[in-house]
Protein backbone atom coordinates (compact mmCIF):
# COMPACT_ATOMS: atom_id res chain seq x y z
CA UNK A 1 0.00 0.00 0.00
CA UNK A 2 1.54 3.56 -1.24
CA UNK A 3 0.05 7.27 -0.61
CA UNK A 4 -0.07 8.95 -3.87
CA UNK A 5 -0.90 12.78 -4.05
CA UNK A 6 -2.93 14.04 -6.70
CA UNK A 7 -4.74 17.49 -6.77
CA UNK A 8 -3.35 18.90 -3.22
CA UNK A 9 -4.90 15.55 -1.78
CA UNK A 10 -3.66 12.21 -0.78
CA UNK A 11 -4.79 9.08 -1.97
CA UNK A 12 -3.92 5.56 -0.38
CA UNK A 13 -3.66 2.84 -3.09
CA UNK A 14 -4.98 -0.73 -2.06
CA UNK A 15 -4.76 -3.18 -5.20
CA UNK A 16 -5.92 -1.46 -7.90
CA UNK A 17 -8.03 0.54 -5.86
CA UNK A 18 -7.29 4.16 -5.04
CA UNK A 19 -9.32 5.61 -1.82
CA UNK A 20 -9.26 9.24 -1.27
CA UNK A 21 -7.75 9.51 2.29
CA UNK A 22 -9.72 13.36 2.96
CA UNK A 23 -13.07 11.42 2.60
CA UNK A 24 -14.46 9.41 5.11
CA UNK A 25 -15.00 5.62 3.96
CA UNK A 26 -18.33 5.28 4.85
CA UNK A 27 -19.20 8.10 3.00
CA UNK A 28 -17.61 6.94 -0.30
CA UNK A 29 -19.34 3.22 0.38
CA UNK A 30 -22.21 5.22 0.45
CA UNK A 31 -21.68 6.55 -2.92
CA UNK A 32 -21.30 3.42 -4.74
CA UNK A 33 -24.16 1.96 -3.09
CA UNK A 34 -26.02 4.74 -4.32
CA UNK A 35 -24.41 4.83 -8.07
CA UNK A 36 -26.16 1.31 -7.91
CA UNK A 37 -29.59 1.90 -6.23
CA UNK A 38 -29.52 4.86 -9.30
CA UNK A 39 -28.96 2.47 -11.77
CA UNK A 40 -31.53 -0.41 -10.46
CA UNK A 41 -33.68 3.07 -10.25
CA UNK A 42 -32.79 3.94 -13.93
CA UNK A 43 -33.51 0.09 -15.45
CA UNK A 44 -36.79 -0.55 -13.66
CA UNK A 45 -37.86 2.81 -14.50
CA UNK A 46 -37.07 1.80 -18.24
CA UNK A 47 -38.99 -1.55 -17.62
CA UNK A 48 -41.90 0.39 -16.35
CA UNK A 49 -42.47 2.95 -19.02
CA UNK A 50 -41.90 -0.27 -21.67
CA UNK A 51 -44.55 -2.39 -19.67
CA UNK A 52 -47.06 0.23 -19.81
CA UNK A 53 -46.23 1.90 -23.63
CA UNK A 54 -47.21 -2.17 -24.51
CA UNK A 55 -50.21 -2.32 -22.30
CA UNK A 56 -51.50 1.48 -23.73
CA UNK A 57 -50.69 -0.02 -27.14
CA UNK A 58 -52.78 -3.49 -26.40
CA UNK A 59 -55.83 -1.02 -24.95
CA UNK A 60 -56.28 0.68 -28.06
CA UNK A 61 -55.66 -1.95 -30.20
CA UNK A 62 -58.17 -4.33 -28.03
CA UNK A 63 -61.10 -1.26 -28.31
CA UNK A 64 -60.44 -1.31 -32.09
CA UNK A 65 -60.47 -5.31 -32.33
CA UNK A 66 -63.51 -4.90 -30.07
CA UNK A 67 -65.41 -2.27 -31.94
CA UNK A 68 -65.18 -3.78 -35.30
CA UNK A 69 -66.18 -7.21 -33.62
CA UNK A 70 -69.16 -6.02 -31.93
CA UNK A 71 -70.35 -3.94 -35.28
CA UNK A 72 -69.19 -6.95 -37.59
CA UNK A 73 -71.48 -9.82 -35.46
CA UNK A 74 -74.96 -8.36 -35.39
CA UNK A 75 -74.34 -7.28 -38.95
CA UNK A 76 -72.75 -10.67 -40.02
CA UNK A 77 -75.23 -12.96 -38.19
CA UNK A 78 -78.62 -10.87 -39.88
CA UNK A 79 -76.56 -11.40 -43.27
CA UNK A 80 -76.18 -14.67 -42.74
CA UNK A 81 -79.92 -15.51 -41.96
CA UNK A 82 -81.30 -13.64 -45.10
CA UNK A 83 -79.11 -15.13 -47.80
CA UNK A 84 -80.64 -16.68 -50.53
CA UNK A 85 -78.41 -19.93 -50.34
CA UNK A 86 -78.64 -23.33 -48.29
CA UNK A 87 -79.52 -22.03 -44.93
CA UNK A 88 -76.89 -23.80 -42.14
CA UNK A 89 -78.30 -24.87 -38.98
CA UNK A 90 -77.73 -22.25 -36.08
CA UNK A 91 -77.66 -24.53 -33.42
CA UNK A 92 -75.01 -26.00 -35.73
CA UNK A 93 -72.93 -22.80 -35.76
CA UNK A 94 -73.20 -22.32 -31.99
CA UNK A 95 -71.29 -25.60 -31.67
CA UNK A 96 -68.54 -25.19 -33.69
CA UNK A 97 -67.96 -21.60 -32.28
CA UNK A 98 -67.48 -23.71 -28.53
CA UNK A 99 -64.61 -25.88 -30.54
CA UNK A 100 -63.14 -22.76 -32.19
CA UNK A 101 -63.17 -20.60 -28.76
CA UNK A 102 -61.84 -24.14 -26.73
CA UNK A 103 -58.70 -24.33 -29.84
CA UNK A 104 -58.01 -20.82 -29.06
CA UNK A 105 -58.11 -21.22 -25.25
CA UNK A 106 -55.79 -24.16 -25.78
CA UNK A 107 -53.10 -22.16 -27.59
CA UNK A 108 -53.02 -19.60 -25.03
CA UNK A 109 -52.78 -21.51 -21.72
CA UNK A 110 -50.08 -23.16 -23.52
CA UNK A 111 -48.20 -19.56 -24.56
CA UNK A 112 -49.09 -19.05 -20.56
CA UNK A 113 -47.69 -21.88 -19.28
CA UNK A 114 -44.15 -21.62 -21.44
CA UNK A 115 -43.99 -24.71 -23.65
CA UNK A 116 -47.06 -27.27 -25.22
CA UNK A 117 -45.57 -29.91 -22.21
CA UNK A 118 -46.32 -27.60 -19.09
CA UNK A 119 -49.46 -26.29 -20.90
CA UNK A 120 -50.96 -29.66 -20.76
CA UNK A 121 -50.38 -31.00 -17.21
CA UNK A 122 -51.36 -27.48 -16.06
CA UNK A 123 -54.88 -28.26 -17.85
CA UNK A 124 -54.85 -31.77 -16.99
CA UNK A 125 -54.56 -30.14 -13.36
CA UNK A 126 -56.61 -27.64 -12.86
CA UNK A 127 -59.60 -29.59 -15.13
CA UNK A 128 -59.57 -32.82 -14.12
CA UNK A 129 -58.02 -33.55 -11.10
CA UNK A 130 -59.82 -30.50 -9.70
CA UNK A 131 -62.92 -31.49 -11.05
CA UNK A 132 -64.93 -30.13 -8.33
CA UNK A 133 -63.91 -26.70 -9.52
CA UNK A 134 -64.32 -27.16 -12.77
CA UNK A 135 -68.09 -28.11 -12.18
CA UNK A 136 -68.71 -24.96 -10.82
CA UNK A 137 -68.59 -23.23 -14.21
CA UNK A 138 -71.56 -25.84 -15.58
CA UNK A 139 -74.05 -22.80 -15.18
CA UNK A 140 -72.13 -20.12 -17.21
CA UNK A 141 -71.76 -22.79 -19.66
CA UNK A 142 -75.09 -24.01 -20.46
CA UNK A 143 -76.07 -20.15 -20.22
CA UNK A 144 -73.81 -19.14 -22.91
CA UNK A 145 -75.23 -22.32 -25.33
CA UNK A 146 -78.60 -21.01 -24.73
CA UNK A 147 -77.72 -17.03 -25.02
CA UNK A 148 -75.70 -17.50 -28.42
CA UNK A 149 -78.62 -19.72 -29.86
CA UNK A 150 -81.42 -16.76 -28.52
CA UNK A 151 -79.19 -14.26 -30.51
CA UNK A 152 -79.53 -15.81 -33.73
CA UNK A 153 -82.90 -16.43 -33.55
CA UNK A 154 -83.18 -12.11 -32.47
CA UNK A 155 -81.21 -11.88 -35.68
CA UNK A 156 -82.96 -13.54 -37.82
CA UNK A 157 -86.69 -11.68 -36.47
CA UNK A 158 -85.02 -7.95 -36.17
CA UNK A 159 -82.65 -5.85 -38.58
CA UNK A 160 -79.15 -5.58 -37.22
CA UNK A 161 -79.70 -2.01 -36.11
CA UNK A 162 -82.48 -2.74 -33.95
CA UNK A 163 -80.69 -5.65 -32.90
CA UNK A 164 -77.65 -4.01 -31.98
CA UNK A 165 -79.18 -1.34 -29.80
CA UNK A 166 -81.68 -3.60 -28.17
CA UNK A 167 -78.68 -6.02 -27.42
CA UNK A 168 -77.29 -3.18 -25.23
CA UNK A 169 -79.85 -4.00 -22.12
CA UNK A 170 -77.45 -6.56 -21.29
CA UNK A 171 -76.17 -3.60 -19.43
CA UNK A 172 -79.21 -3.36 -17.39
CA UNK A 173 -80.03 -7.47 -16.39
CA UNK A 174 -76.17 -7.30 -15.95
CA UNK A 175 -76.40 -3.91 -12.98
CA UNK A 176 -79.18 -5.79 -11.51
CA UNK A 177 -77.81 -9.06 -11.06
CA UNK A 178 -74.46 -7.50 -9.65
CA UNK A 179 -77.06 -5.84 -7.45
CA UNK A 180 -79.16 -9.28 -6.48
CA UNK A 181 -75.68 -11.94 -6.03
CA UNK A 182 -72.53 -9.37 -5.55
CA UNK A 183 -74.24 -7.03 -3.29
CA UNK A 184 -73.04 -3.79 -5.30
CA UNK A 185 -74.69 -0.09 -4.83
CA UNK A 186 -75.03 1.79 -7.53
CA UNK A 187 -74.51 5.14 -7.76
CA UNK A 188 -77.10 7.74 -8.96
CA UNK A 189 -75.77 8.63 -12.07
CA UNK A 190 -76.31 4.88 -12.77
CA UNK A 191 -79.66 4.30 -11.99
CA UNK A 192 -80.26 7.46 -14.01
CA UNK A 193 -78.37 5.58 -16.77
CA UNK A 194 -80.08 2.34 -16.88
CA UNK A 195 -83.37 4.50 -17.23
CA UNK A 196 -82.25 6.74 -20.45
CA UNK A 197 -81.07 2.73 -21.49
CA UNK A 198 -84.52 1.27 -20.93
CA UNK A 199 -86.23 4.88 -22.85
CA UNK A 200 -83.92 4.72 -25.63
CA UNK A 201 -84.53 0.77 -26.15
CA UNK A 202 -88.57 1.64 -26.34
CA UNK A 203 -87.98 4.29 -28.64
CA UNK A 204 -85.76 2.04 -30.84
CA UNK A 205 -88.62 -0.72 -30.59
CA UNK A 206 -91.37 1.57 -30.94
CA UNK A 207 -89.75 2.84 -34.30
CA UNK A 208 -89.10 -0.15 -36.21
CA UNK A 209 -92.55 -2.19 -34.87
CA UNK A 210 -93.87 0.50 -37.58
CA UNK A 211 -91.78 -0.20 -40.71
CA UNK A 212 -91.57 -3.20 -42.80
CA UNK A 213 -89.47 -6.20 -42.78
CA UNK A 214 -88.09 -7.48 -45.73
CA UNK A 215 -88.43 -11.01 -46.78
CA UNK A 216 -86.66 -13.57 -48.21
CA UNK A 217 -86.49 -17.15 -49.18
CA UNK A 218 -85.16 -18.28 -46.20
CA UNK A 219 -87.00 -15.88 -44.04
CA UNK A 220 -90.67 -15.58 -45.09
CA UNK A 221 -92.28 -15.09 -42.01
CA UNK A 222 -90.34 -12.81 -39.41
CA UNK A 223 -91.62 -11.41 -35.68
CA UNK A 224 -90.49 -8.47 -34.20
CA UNK A 225 -92.35 -9.76 -30.66
CA UNK A 226 -90.20 -12.65 -31.25
CA UNK A 227 -87.15 -10.77 -32.45
CA UNK A 228 -87.27 -8.83 -29.61
CA UNK A 229 -88.31 -11.68 -26.94
CA UNK A 230 -85.47 -13.71 -27.87
CA UNK A 231 -83.07 -10.59 -27.35
CA UNK A 232 -84.62 -9.50 -23.88
CA UNK A 233 -83.91 -12.74 -23.09
CA UNK A 234 -80.60 -13.36 -24.03
CA UNK A 235 -79.92 -9.88 -22.22
CA UNK A 236 -80.90 -11.47 -18.90
CA UNK A 237 -79.09 -14.36 -19.49
CA UNK A 238 -75.66 -12.57 -20.30
CA UNK A 239 -76.28 -10.25 -17.35
CA UNK A 240 -76.43 -13.57 -14.70
CA UNK A 241 -74.09 -15.70 -16.53
CA UNK A 242 -71.35 -12.80 -16.76
CA UNK A 243 -71.66 -11.82 -13.16
CA UNK A 244 -71.91 -15.69 -12.16
CA UNK A 245 -68.64 -16.34 -13.91
CA UNK A 246 -67.01 -13.18 -12.53
CA UNK A 247 -67.86 -14.41 -9.09
CA UNK A 248 -66.34 -17.39 -10.13
CA UNK A 249 -62.57 -15.57 -11.44
CA UNK A 250 -62.38 -13.43 -7.97
CA UNK A 251 -62.86 -16.34 -5.75
CA UNK A 252 -59.92 -18.23 -7.42
CA UNK A 253 -56.08 -17.89 -8.47
CA UNK A 254 -57.31 -20.08 -12.02
CA UNK A 255 -56.30 -17.27 -15.13
CA UNK A 256 -59.08 -16.44 -16.61
CA UNK A 257 -57.66 -18.45 -20.50
CA UNK A 258 -57.45 -21.44 -18.47
CA UNK A 259 -61.35 -20.67 -17.12
CA UNK A 260 -61.79 -20.44 -20.52
CA UNK A 261 -61.02 -24.21 -21.26
CA UNK A 262 -63.37 -25.31 -18.65
CA UNK A 263 -66.07 -23.20 -20.10
CA UNK A 264 -65.82 -24.24 -23.12
CA UNK A 265 -65.40 -28.15 -22.29
CA UNK A 266 -68.63 -27.87 -20.47
CA UNK A 267 -70.57 -26.32 -23.02
CA UNK A 268 -70.03 -28.80 -25.42
CA UNK A 269 -72.15 -31.25 -24.27
CA UNK A 270 -74.67 -28.61 -24.11
CA UNK A 271 -74.28 -27.29 -27.43
CA UNK A 272 -74.22 -30.71 -29.15
CA UNK A 273 -77.72 -31.92 -27.16
CA UNK A 274 -79.23 -28.56 -28.52
CA UNK A 275 -77.87 -29.45 -31.62
CA UNK A 276 -79.96 -32.79 -32.02
CA UNK A 277 -83.03 -31.38 -30.29
CA UNK A 278 -83.24 -28.67 -33.14
CA UNK A 279 -81.66 -30.14 -35.72
CA UNK A 280 -82.12 -33.75 -35.43
CA UNK A 281 -82.34 -34.80 -39.07
CA UNK A 282 -79.77 -31.93 -40.69
CA UNK A 283 -76.31 -32.60 -41.63
CA UNK A 284 -73.90 -30.72 -38.90
CA UNK A 285 -72.13 -28.62 -41.45
CA UNK A 286 -74.95 -28.51 -44.31
CA UNK A 287 -74.85 -25.10 -45.21
CA UNK A 288 -71.50 -24.22 -44.03
CA UNK A 289 -69.76 -21.73 -46.64
CA UNK A 290 -66.87 -19.54 -46.21
CA UNK A 291 -69.11 -16.60 -44.49
CA UNK A 292 -70.70 -19.01 -42.36
CA UNK A 293 -67.30 -20.37 -41.03
CA UNK A 294 -65.91 -16.42 -40.61
CA UNK A 295 -69.21 -15.81 -38.80
CA UNK A 296 -68.17 -18.54 -36.44
CA UNK A 297 -64.86 -17.27 -35.57
CA UNK A 298 -66.24 -13.99 -34.85
CA UNK A 299 -68.38 -15.40 -32.89
CA UNK A 300 -65.94 -17.47 -30.73
CA UNK A 301 -63.56 -14.66 -30.50
CA UNK A 302 -66.16 -11.98 -29.38
CA UNK A 303 -65.72 -13.71 -25.54
CA UNK A 304 -62.00 -13.71 -25.71
CA UNK A 305 -61.69 -10.42 -27.19
CA UNK A 306 -63.40 -8.65 -24.52
CA UNK A 307 -61.64 -10.60 -21.93
CA UNK A 308 -58.58 -8.85 -22.89
CA UNK A 309 -60.42 -5.45 -22.83
CA UNK A 310 -61.60 -6.13 -19.52
CA UNK A 311 -57.86 -6.33 -18.25
CA UNK A 312 -56.28 -3.49 -20.69
CA UNK A 313 -58.98 -0.74 -20.78
CA UNK A 314 -61.47 0.69 -18.35
CA UNK A 315 -65.80 1.39 -18.93
CA UNK A 316 -65.66 4.37 -20.32
CA UNK A 317 -63.34 3.36 -23.44
CA UNK A 318 -65.08 -0.13 -23.21
CA UNK A 319 -68.65 1.94 -23.80
CA UNK A 320 -67.24 4.34 -26.42
CA UNK A 321 -66.29 0.86 -28.38
CA UNK A 322 -69.16 -0.32 -27.99
CA UNK A 323 -71.18 3.06 -29.09
CA UNK A 324 -69.63 2.92 -32.15
CA UNK A 325 -70.39 -0.11 -32.92
CA UNK A 326 -73.79 0.59 -32.60
CA UNK A 327 -73.24 3.86 -35.29
CA UNK A 328 -71.29 1.73 -37.55
CA UNK A 329 -74.49 -1.07 -37.56
CA UNK A 330 -76.73 1.62 -38.22
CA UNK A 331 -75.19 3.66 -41.00
CA UNK A 332 -73.93 -0.04 -43.05
CA UNK A 333 -77.22 -1.26 -42.38
CA UNK A 334 -78.54 1.53 -44.58
CA UNK A 335 -76.80 0.22 -47.61
CA UNK A 336 -76.68 -3.60 -46.81
CA UNK A 337 -80.41 -4.04 -45.73
CA UNK A 338 -82.00 -0.80 -46.85
CA UNK A 339 -82.90 0.47 -43.31
CA UNK A 340 -84.29 3.45 -42.77
CA UNK A 341 -83.45 5.52 -40.55
CA UNK A 342 -85.98 7.56 -38.64
CA UNK A 343 -86.01 10.52 -35.96
CA UNK A 344 -87.25 8.46 -33.65
CA UNK A 345 -84.75 5.31 -34.13
CA UNK A 346 -82.01 8.25 -33.69
CA UNK A 347 -83.06 9.57 -31.10
CA UNK A 348 -83.85 6.07 -28.84
CA UNK A 349 -80.00 5.14 -30.03
CA UNK A 350 -78.53 8.57 -28.81
CA UNK A 351 -80.47 7.81 -25.14
CA UNK A 352 -78.83 4.14 -25.80
CA UNK A 353 -75.17 5.69 -26.26
CA UNK A 354 -75.71 8.63 -23.55
CA UNK A 355 -76.48 5.70 -21.12
CA UNK A 356 -73.62 3.58 -21.91
CA UNK A 357 -70.94 6.42 -20.86
CA UNK A 358 -73.02 7.89 -18.03
CA UNK A 359 -72.84 4.35 -16.88
CA UNK A 360 -69.58 3.92 -17.04
CA UNK A 361 -68.52 7.27 -15.68
CA UNK A 362 -66.38 7.65 -13.21
CA UNK A 363 -65.67 10.84 -10.95
CA UNK A 364 -62.61 12.48 -10.39
CA UNK A 365 -61.70 12.19 -6.36
CA UNK A 366 -61.35 15.24 -4.88
CA UNK A 367 -57.41 16.46 -4.07
CA UNK A 368 -57.10 16.91 -0.14
CA UNK A 369 -56.90 20.69 0.72
CA UNK A 370 -53.32 21.11 2.53
CA UNK A 371 -52.06 24.79 4.15
CA UNK A 372 -49.80 24.97 1.40
CA UNK A 373 -53.10 24.78 -0.88
CA UNK A 374 -53.72 28.31 -2.21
Amino acid sequence: MKSIEKDGREFEEIGDTQVDETVAPDTQLNSENMDGDAKKTQIYSSNNRLRHGNAGYLKYVSLVVLTIQNAALGLSMRYARTRDVVMFSSAAAVFMAEIVKLLICILLVMKESGNVKKGFHTMYATVVLNIKDTLRVCVPSFLYVVQNNLLYVSASNLDAATYQVTYQLKLLTTAFFAVIVLKRKLKRWQWCALGLLAGGVALVQLSSAAKETKTTANLQDQSKVIGFSAALAACFISGFAGIYFEKVLKESDISVWMRNVQLSLLSLPFAAITYLIKDPAKDLLKGFDGFVWYLVVLQAAGGLIVAVVVKYADNILKGFATSVAIVISCVASMYIFDFHLTVQFALGTVLVIGSIFLYGYVPKKKEPRTSLSV
